[in-house]
């Protein structure tokens, strides 16, 4: 890979802790609702969001959910309590709806990995493959894109596919290894991208924690960097299968309502344990990394979901021509499932 960009330096903004108390909390929520009827809103959360915006949300889910409902509702205005890249996501399904991100900061250090530029030299090294990039990228990034996917539906994307022809997968380096994994006779070129938070977990910390929890079933999410290793382990013999499993976010939450077990060893982004305790009420929950924070994430506040509200503030577009060439990468995704 040429000027591999997985050792670029990633800026983080400062995570704000909230000062609110229980009461201002709901007083929030209470503007926030009022806000959203009178201007005829919906507001979707990402999974990884603060527990008190998931629970001022309309609808919170993985980033193939969330792509779904902003191309699904009636609503005129989209408040997107995610990151940047979710919010153009929402702007190109939904033209004719104002999408309002509720803090500029809120950015990504995986999509920051790769450009509209390096895609174009990319293919240009590999004529004839098509380019598969993941739903964290920038819409200029989409718009030269043949597929998008989520961590949820990147298999069935790689098999529709025609068998015959290479593919250039960007921008996570763990996701798309693990695509080569479990496609081994496809030929996948694989961009060197990381998600900052992701890259951190690794299987030792994970295999840690399973020493003290043995009775606990473990879910990983692909863009880990634990994952591979996991999977390696696995294949050598030294670790047990039972009960490990792989999954996006939306099939972590499907998991721990499905499966029996009352223990779960977590390996993502931290927020997502708020929403599990709600799915499945009694279990337990227990990150494998108590530090995998995203701070991107994390600057989204109630208070800036209400500002975005009231003051009609940071309203996300995408130039009409990067628009149109991104959407068709992105609905072959949403009509995928």
């Amino acid at each position: 890979m040429d000027d591999p960009k997985r050792c670029r330096a990633v800026s983080l903004p400062v995570i704000e802790a909230p000062v609110e108390t229980p009461e201002q909390i709901a007083e929030l929520r209470s503007e926030i609702r009022e806000l959203s009827r009178a201007r005829n809103a919906v507001i979707l959360a990402h999974n990884y969001q603060r527990p008190e915006v998931q629970d001022a949300a309309d609808f919170v889910g993985d980033s193939l959910g969330l792509s779904r409902q902003a191309a699904q509702t009636p609503a005129k205005v989209i408040v997107f309590a995610g990151v940047h890249f979710m919010a153009e996501t929402a702007a190109i399904l939904s033209p004719g709806k104002r999408v309002l991100l509720p803090d500029l900061r809120a950015g990504c250090s995986l999509a920051d990995t790769i450009t509209a530029d390096d895609v174009r030299r990319w293919r240009e090294r590999f004529p004839g493959y098509v380019a598969v990039g993941y739903v964290n990228t920038t819409a200029e990034v989409k718009a030269e894109l043949d597929f998008c996917c989520t961590s949820g539906n990147v298999l069935d994307v790689i098999d529709a596919v025609p068998a015959n022809e290479g593919i250039l997968f960007l921008p996570d380096y763990f996701l798309g290894c693990h695509v080569r994994r479990m496609r081994p006779q496809r030929r996948v070129e694989v961009w060197e991208g990381v998600c900052h938070v992701h890259e951190g977990i690794r299987a030792d910390a994970v295999n840690a924690v399973r020493a003290r929890y043995p009775d606990a079933e473990v879910l990983v999410h692909p863009e880990c960097g634990c994952a591979g290793r996991l999977i390696n382990s696995i294949g050598l013999g030294e670790l047990d299968a039972q009960g490990l499993h792989i999954a996006s976010t939306g099939g972590m939450i499907q998991l721990v309502r499905e499966r029996p077990a009352t223990r779960f060893i977590v390996a993502t982004e931290v927020g997502i344990v708020h929403r599990m305790k709600q799915a499945a009420p009694g279990k337990q929950f227990i990150p494998a990394d108590s530090g995998a924070v995203c701070a991107y994430m994390k600057t989204i506040t109630l208070r800036g979901v209400r500002d975005a509200l009231a003051m009609d503030r940071h309203h996300v577009t995408v130039p009409p021509g990067v628009a149109a060439r991104a959407r068709r990468a992105i609905a072959r995704m949403v009509a995928l499932g």
